[in-house]
């Protein structure tokens, strides 16, 4: 048995709909399950999501205000009054930024751009920025990508005279900010018919608004935005990254060019995961440990070499980033180990005195990774009296709705379901902690804080070929709420296994079932090798790829976790030592067995432990508690009958069979009943015979060992065929009948061979087979 590092939890599938894909919008089995397990099982909207070629951007005059917004604007813009965009410090504010600047350019506005300090302002519109613009002139305001909490921040904008347009995309709160518009995708009573816009697909609609026409040749900027910001993939986003991504690998942008050079990314395969993992990354850097602007200059700049010195620095700074990432990320699980506890603490709040606020989200993501709570990570600042923090959370603790009950406690916080980011005073960070902790204690149960894998289909190895594969991808770009499939394949045999890497930590197998078979790699999975027996049935989990090599296409399967549901056998007789051994189990639930007491001590000091048991007989080895423990046998019981009875009708997870034995009697002389009677008529004939003077040559005479014809002579001795005296041997001529089993020597010996046959000899598969028996038997 192996258990799986996850829960999983396969979707349900309708059947009748999956076949009804099939033959409508011919498609195969595969890719029809995934999209009726994404709630596109109606054949025309599977359809317009697979061939969606010809759909167009949704009309921008449907959002909340956006008449009003591009108005005023255009006023702005031919009174050359001075315009200033309002940006947040992540990707996606970046982005946001860069799209309206852009935009405003275009139109021959007088326009410029404020993002604020992270470390110094905080997230999101402040009194003094505010105040800023207007000394130097600012006569409208656009936030991009922020602003609908920014309650006071409207207010002092009003008072001082400067008209505010607000574009954000999250949650608004019980109150809005009152502005001269808010352009918000949840706002205006449904009438956007699409909800889950990024900030910068906001200002993308702004800008579609502003020009009269979709501006898809800023798509590479929204498609970043939208990627590195973790909105839902489907309806305009999902054709937002599906053309930004395309234009994204012929983009000429001097800054994007410099940057995919330093991520030694190839420009022309380009895909969501190069966004996600190494452009947004080195954007978000920048307002992670400085000022965002380099950033936002770097997307606007027009000359190469500045471009080059601009990603060289951004560059640096995400090198920085990685590794204050490490550092407070292991202070912080020393933290939750030695102060918070998981087993007291359904959600995490922590904090600390110089933890960096830029990389905190990242931390607390870390954390979540880790122990699987919801997480709160802080950054306390003395001087000030302060905490600022983000939040992550796990399925089933609504972040955003959970902090607004503690509203009295944050005097600025905004976010998502999954996500949030807040600023509270010291003084009131272990009341949060305990009111969230009251949270998730009513909102959580124990099956909720375990991690859970969600997995699409479960697909035979017959199933899976280059052609299903292909037509699968046609659901990327994956994200948000259009995950990359991951699939189970279902108990199959393992063809071959093996770690790979200059660490050996990773895994390559083969899958195996009926003649098909699979390739498979499972990165830092290399520890499971040795936790697998060779004959076992695995079930996998993983994304499903096309191995391209030498001009040749495989199909393979990226391992992502695995499980045995049955008992496995681990065999290491005779070739390999205990230490070896003891490397190999788990450190939890093992029990070291031995049947000689002899062995007892010199075991639990080769062990340097005491936990190993002695079974000094059947009735002993039945009452064991053995379910679900992996049982190593160091030693050859004396019986078979004290192994059934320790196993039978018990649930282990894994024996590890070492059997050890001093000195074997298997591959000796076993006397059958013609040598018996051959040395029987040997004795009636000679008459007494001394065995200590000529039993040596008598067996070297026969071909015998010496043992055999000891062997035989106390076999007779038992049965009262012979007297013995002083090694002088005498017939009985008087003796009865007996056959040879009655004799007691004469039963071990053969029950010994037995054992050591079934055993220590037998195949891995014979020994496999025995226990498998023993397992299905109940003592009565």
């Amino acid at each position: 048995m192996l258990q799986s590092k996850t829960r999983w939890i396969v979707r349900s599938s309708n059947n009748e709909k999956i076949t009804q894909l099939v033959d409508e919008i011919h498609v195969t089995p595969l890719v029809a399950s995934l999209l009726v397990n994404r709630g596109l099982d109606n054949p025309e909207e599977a359809r317009a999501f697979l061939f969606n070629e010809k759909q167009e951007f949704h009309d921008p005059y449907l959002l909340n205000d956006m008449d009003k917004a591009v108005i005023r604007i255009k006023k702005a813009v031919d009174a050359k009054e001075a315009i200033l965009i309002f940006g947040d410090y992540d990707a996606d504010g970046v982005t946001s930024t860069t799209v309206m600047m852009k935009t405003l350019q275009e139109l021959g506005a007088n326009v410029q751009f404020y993002i604020p300090n992270r470390f110094t302002e905080g997230y999101g519109p402040n009194e003094g920025a505010f105040r800023y613009a207007h000394e130097i002139g600012i006569a409208l305001i656009i936030t991009v990508d922020t602003g609908i909490a920014a309650i006071h921040e409207a207010s002092v904008a009003k008072e001082l005279g400067i008209d505010l347009i607000i574009t954000d995309h999250h949650e608004p709160g019980p109150e809005l900010p009152d502005a001269f518009a808010i352009v918000h995708p949840k706002l205006g009573e449904g009438s956007y018919p699409f909800a889950h816009l990024a900030g910068v697909g906001v200002a993308f609609k702004l800008a579609h608004g502003l020009l009269g026409e979709a501006p898809e040749h800023l798509l590479p900027f929204v498609a970043i935005g939208t990627i590195a910001d973790l909105v839902p993939l489907k309806d305009e986003n999902r054709l937002i990254v599906q053309k930004g991504l395309i234009l994204l690998r012929e983009t000429e942008n001097v800054g994007l060019h410099a940057l995919l050079k330093l991520a030694g990314v190839d420009q022309s395969s380009i895909n969501e995961e190069t966004v996600g993992f190494s452009l947004a990354p080195r954007i978000n850097a920048a307002g992670r440990l400085d000022s965002a602007d380099p950033a936002v200059y770097l997307l606007l700049e027009e000359d190469a070499t500045r471009a080059e010195a601009l990603a060289e620095d951004i560059e640096q700074l995400n090198k920085d980033r990685k590794e204050l990432v490490n550092t407070i990320s292991e202070e912080a699980i020393r933290m939750v180990e030695q102060s918070f506890p998981t087993k007291e603490n359904s959600c995490l709040v922590i904090g600390k005195e110089g933890w960096n606020p830029g990389v905190i989200g990242i931390v607390a993501s870390r954390l979540v990774e880790k122990f699987y709570r919801p997480t709160i990570v802080l950054s306390f600042d003395q001087e000030k009296g302060i905490a600022k923090g983000s939040a992550r959370s796990i399925p089933g603790f609504d972040l955003f709705k959970n902090l607004s009950t503690c509203r009295d406690l944050l005097p600025h916080f905004g976010g998502h379901t999954m996500a949030a980011g807040m600023t509270l005073n010291l003084t009131d960070v272990d009341e949060l902690r305990l009111r969230l902790n009251q949270l998730a204690q009513e909102q959580l149960n124990e099956e909720d804080l375990i991690p859970i894998t969600h997995i699409d289909t479960e697909i035979s190895l017959q199933d899976i070929h280059i052609e299903a594969i292909e037509e699968m991808n046609k659901l990327a770009p994956y994200g948000m709420d259009n995950p990359k499939p991951k699939v189970l394949i279902k108990e199959v045999n393992i063809e071959s296994i093996r770690k790979i890497g200059s660490e050996q930590n990773h895994l390559k197998l083969i899958l195996e079932h009926n003649g098909t078979s699979l390739d498979g790699v499972g990165f830092g999975l290399g520890s499971v090798c040795d936790h697998i027996s060779p004959v076992s049935k695995v079930s996998v989990i993983g994304e499903l790829s096309i191995n391209e090599w030498n001009n040749r296409k495989k199909p393979q399967i990226f391992l992502q976790d695995l499980t045995i549901p049955s008992w496995q056998l681990f065999d290491s007789r005779g070739s390999k030592k205990l230490m070896q051994i003891a490397n190999e189990v788990p450190a939890e639930q093992t029990k070291w067995i031995v049947f000689q007491e002899q062995w007892l001590a010199k075991i639990q000091k080769t062990l340097g432990s005491s936990e190993v048991l002695f079974i000094s007989s059947p009735e002993v080895a039945e009452k064991l508690q053995l379910d679900h423990c992996h049982v190593v046998l160091i030693d050859l019981p004396p019986s078979k009958e004290i192994l059934v009875r320790l196993f039978s009708g018990k649930k282990v997870s894994r024996i590890y069979a070492h059997f050890y034995k001093a000195e074997s009697d298997y591959f000796s002389t076993i006397p059958t009943r013609d040598h018996f009677k051959w040395y029987y008529a040997l004795l009636a004939k000679k008459g007494p015979f001394d065995l200590k003077k000529y039993g040596d040559t008598l067996a070297k005479h026969r071909g015998w060992t010496r043992a055999t014809v000891d062997f035989m002579s106390q076999v007779f001795f038992e049965l009262d065929f012979v007297t013995m005296d002083n090694g002088l041997i005498t017939l009985n001529k008087s003796a009865g009948n007996h056959d040879l089993s009655e004799s007691k020597t004469y039963q071990l010996k053969h029950a010994q061979l037995e054992i050591e046959k079934d055993l220590l000899f037998s195949s891995f598969h014979q020994l496999k087979d025995w226990f498998d028996q023993v397992f299905q038997e109940t003592i009565q």
